[in-house]
């Protein structure tokens, strides 16, 4: 897996964590130029806060 970059998305709030899919659609409209390789998504919470992050690995794809 060869990657140039990555991108990390990443909510703690209710309403933050449900939007999280439309930033991450958003980012990849408004980078049409990137080939996600990879991802990983991670959950984590303690006694008050949940966490969800999702992390994009990507290559820039060269321009025809």
């Amino acid at each position: 897996m060869d990657f140039t970059g990555v991108k990390v998305f990443s909510a703690t709030k209710a309403k933050e964590r449900e939007e999280l899919g439309e930033v991450l659609t958003r980012w990849l409209q408004s980078n049409p130029d990137i080939e996600v390789v990879d991802r990983s998504v991670r959950q984590s919470s303690d006694n008050e806060f949940h966490c969800l992050t999702i992390i994009l690995f990507y290559r820039r794809v060269p321009k025809a």
